[in-house]
């Protein structure tokens, strides 16, 4: 990083850290906004041209709303697979360890899903992250329905493997 960007970022940090933390806790809670602002953070500092932002406030804000977005499609393409039963959960909240878990759990299904071929990623996010029918994803990829029933078949059966 150069010596004029560290300023640069570090006022932004200063100006913007609570406005992003808010505005996140109330789109994924509290317990998750800490780390998708440093997210957001990390992803303009690696930025190679900051000084080409017109407005870097609302970079960043876009950039953590777009975060908070992709989090929450994945929690919900994860409750999809995950059953959970009333008799696994002792009390309301989470344990340290069922938390942790959870956080593994999560972190399997991302990399069995970012280890699809292409082709079979694009069907299972098109099916499962946008709930598009399969006589749509077929259509907009100029493959047959059955072609897609096979990848969404491949994709499921690789997600639960990694899941075990």
């Amino acid at each position: 990083m150069s010596d004029s960007k560290f300023p640069f970022l570090r006022d932004l940090f200063a100006h913007s850290q609570r406005d992003l933390l808010r505005l996140l806790a109330r789109r994924v809670g509290p317990d998750h906004a800490p780390d998708l602002v440093q997210e957001a953070f990390l992803r303009v500092m690696h930025r190679n041209a900051t000084e080409e932002i017109a407005d870097p406030p609302a970079y960043l804000r876009r950039t953590a709303v777009n975060l908070a977005m992709d989090f929450t499609r994945r929690r919900r393409l994860e409750t999809k697979f995950f059953v959970f039963d009333a008799r696994d959960a002792t009390s309301e909240e989470a344990t340290a360890e069922q938390m942790l878990e959870a956080d593994r759990r999560s972190r399997l299904l991302s990399e069995a899903i970012a280890s699809l071929p292409p082709k079979c990623r694009e069907v299972f996010v098109m099916r499962m992250h946008q709930d598009m029918p399969q006589g749509e994803i077929a259509e907009r990829l100029g493959i047959s329905r059955n072609m897609v029933d096979r990848h969404l078949r491949i994709a499921i059966q690789r997600c639960r493997t990694a899941m075990q």
